[in-house]
């Protein structure tokens, strides 16, 4: 019988030092994105390798923060 992985929260044991280990991975990887955030401000505007890597990381920090914030709800 194959497991189900779609909810994986629900089938999954959160100790409380998994969810610590788990927020302070996020924290260190936020702080990581909106450093890199503020190195590409100082980046030509038009510039389209920059403007993608802008778009990747605020996608990639919304992730981290959301991921985050779904932790701070368990412990």
């Amino acid at each position: 019988m194959q497991e189900d992985r779609r909810h994986p929260l629900e089938n999954a044991a959160l100790t409380p030092e998994l969810v610590k280990r788990g927020k302070q991975q996020l924290e260190s990887e936020i702080r990581i994105l909106e450093l890199w955030l503020l190195q590409l401000d100082e980046t030509r505007k038009d510039n389209p390798e920059s403007l993608a890597a802008r778009k990747t990381y605020g996608d990639m920090l919304l992730s981290r923060k959301d991921l985050l914030s779904t932790l701070q709800k368990h412990g």
